[in-house]
């Protein structure tokens, strides 16, 4: 089985350089552009899950053309907690270097309160579990939830999941056996 990871499009241009994880909101122009791209270029596919929220839920809509569309809350960006909608900026004023936690302290540390690493790896973890077992499998998520499963598929330790994000728009395979 062969499941493609696609990373959503680039978000509104009001949402740059601000923490969006769990935030909704829709593309900016140049995202637009690139959903079309993805939809008229996207090879087929036998199913279609997505993370909820509308950055992935319209993409998904788009590439469906009849495949059978999920939703799977477990494909969500992490939790940032309080940090949510405030700029990076902002966040590093009032938390300074603490906020290295989230590469140097992945099982441990709270961004904003929000989930660990940990919690990210073991959420993203059931998610891949319960993909269809068989046929290809469109996933539409975030950059998190995808660099961490890609981290956990290399034998790599949470920490260098940061290595292992995808452009906006990119897709990633990646094969998936099945007993």
């Amino acid at each position: 089985m062969s499941v493609l990871l696609l990373r959503h499009p680039p978000v509104a241009l009001a949402w740059k350089g601000r923490c969006y994880g769990r935030s909704d909101m829709g593309w900016n122009r140049e995202g637009w552009a690139i959903a079309r791209r993805i939809a008229r270029d996207l090879p087929p596919v036998d199913a279609v899950v997505h993370s909820g929220a509308l950055r992935t839920r319209r993409l998904a809509a788009m590439v469906a053309q009849g495949t059978p569309v999920s939703e799977d809350a477990r494909w969500l960006e992490r939790d940032f907690g309080r940090w949510e909608g405030r700029s990076w900026d902002a966040i590093w004023r009032e938390s300074g270097a603490a906020m290295d936690g989230m590469m140097t302290a992945p099982e441990t540390y709270r961004p904003g309160g929000g989930e660990t690493g940990r919690e990210l790896a073991d959420r993203v973890q059931a998610a891949w579990d319960a993909l269809p077992a068989r046929g290809t499998v469109l996933v539409i998520a975030h950059g998190g939830p995808i660099a961490t499963l890609r981290a956990l598929r290399d034998g790599q330790p949470l920490t260098r999941a940061v290595d292992f994000i995808p452009a906006c728009g990119e897709v990633v395979s990646v094969q998936r056996y099945c007993q």
